[in-house]
């Protein structure tokens, strides 16, 4: 059971990466944008245009290997964590910059994105704890 939870949270946040890096890659002039008229981002907006888009692959890629699965996971976690906490000082200091995410995420406000980055962030973290667990017992 444990391992066919871990599965699909892996297969979710394949999903969910490889989705948000194709979206942010087809309008790559149009996130490179967004990215600029941040003021936190707006000097790295260039390099962060196709970073993040790379890193969400390479995510996607580790999840996909099982031997590399749980450091994609811890990753992934990580990303996402990273970019809460990036949303939260956007609703802070100005809620009116539009979302530079990808395809239909793209439509979230910020608080439902916050509330869907929190759902992934506490299904990635049930994955690790139950991978950790079921090492430990082995």
């Amino acid at each position: 059971m444990k391992g066919w939870i871990i599965n699909s949270i892996n297969g979710l946040f394949i999903l969910l990466f490889t989705y948000t890096a194709s979206s942010k890659l087809y309008a790559l002039r149009q996130f490179r944008f967004v990215l600029h008229m941040s003021p936190l981002l707006k000097d790295y907006s260039r390099l962060l245009s196709v970073g993040v888009p790379v890193i969400e692959l390479c995510i996607a890629v580790l999840l996909f290997i099982p031997a590399t699965a749980k450091a994609g996971m811890t990753a992934g976690v990580s990303l996402l964590l990273l970019f809460t906490a990036y949303i939260i000082y956007m609703i802070t200091t100005d809620p009116n910059l539009p979302c530079s995410c990808g395809g239909v995420i793209q439509q979230l406000s910020w608080k439902q994105h916050i509330v869907f980055n929190l759902f992934f962030i506490a299904a990635g973290s049930l994955a690790i704890w139950m991978g950790r667990k079921r090492n430990t017992k082995q």
